[in-house]
């Protein structure tokens, strides 16, 4: 006696029908019947009468559906003792301005794993890990650095300066200054020493960078969100010290959950390698 011809019985027994098991269990009627049968033959006892709309149990199949009822169960419930455990649900909030060239191989892994089911969203979405600069961490927040970037200056591919032995803050007086909304030290470079001429302010790195490819002005920003195929030129500001730190963010009261653990264990791992 198998298993499946206790679960073909089963579905005859529940759906009263040879044709509504075969659809229930995704097999041929032929299936069904000749499993009914082999069951006939080893227990010696007529199970099913057949009728123009179906089947009718017989005494003795009543008797057998509640033992076969209960060994299915017992069957089904030790299968899943042994089955893995269901993907953890993570969700990654992701600032945007991002190092891709950093970011890639921080992900990859994460989004690779068997175990973890990886959802990606803006760093203000609700999230249970981000990746963020530190001046967005807020107060709640735990924060592990990842990475450091300088601040550079992006110029039109024929803009002047691009060849000055040296730039400094004070060579952008004066300059056409693309602004960035999103930029994430904004309070500390409000005070240049000048008032700068803003002639637009881009929502995202791409399009300022466009702007700045156009001819319309310059911008600065962190270094690692101009690609390498960028059509402007990038020069250090000698006298800008300041620096951006991105790195993990979680809430402190969510520091032990599995999920999040699971996270911050496999993005601080590549940022080890690295440094």
């Amino acid at each position: 006696m198998e298993l499946r011809e206790l679960r073909y019985f089963l579905a005859v027994y529940e759906t009263g029908a040879i044709t509504a098991a075969a659809r229930r269990c995704f097999v041929s009627q032929p299936s069904i019947s000749a499993a009914v049968a082999a069951l006939e033959r080893e227990l010696g006892a007529t199970l099913f009468v057949r009728h123009r709309k179906g089947v009718a149990a017989t005494a003795a199949a009543q008797a057998l559906y509640v033992r076969a009822r209960r060994l299915v169960d017992d069957a089904l419930s030790l299968k899943a003792l042994f089955a893995p455990a269901p993907a953890a649900q993570v969700t990654l909030g992701l600032m945007r301005s991002l190092d891709m060239a950093r970011l890639r191989p921080l992900i990859a892994p994460l989004a690779e794993a068997s175990d973890l089911r990886l959802t990606l969203t803006e760093a203000d979405a609700p999230c249970d890990v981000r990746i963020v600069s530190r001046a967005m961490v807020e107060e709640a927040e735990a924060f592990a650095p990842l990475w450091s970037e300088a601040y550079v200056l992006a110029l039109p591919p024929a803009h002047p300066l691009r060849l000055a032995p040296r730039v400094v803050l004070g060579d952008l007086e004066g300059l056409p200054l693309i602004a960035r909304c999103n930029c994430e030290n904004a309070d500390q470079t409000a005070d240049l020493g000048f008032k700068p001429q803003v002639v637009a302010v881009a929502t995202t790195e791409e399009w300022a960078l466009a702007l700045v490819e156009a001819g319309l002005g310059v911008t600065v920003l962190p270094e690692g969100v101009v690609p390498p195929d960028a059509r402007v030129a990038v020069r250090p500001l000698a006298d800008l010290a300041l620096r951006r730190e991105v790195g993990l963010a979680w809430k402190r009261a969510d520091a032990s959950s599995p999920a999040v653990t699971r996270v911050l264990a496999a993005l601080r791992q590549p940022a080890k390698r690295a440094a």
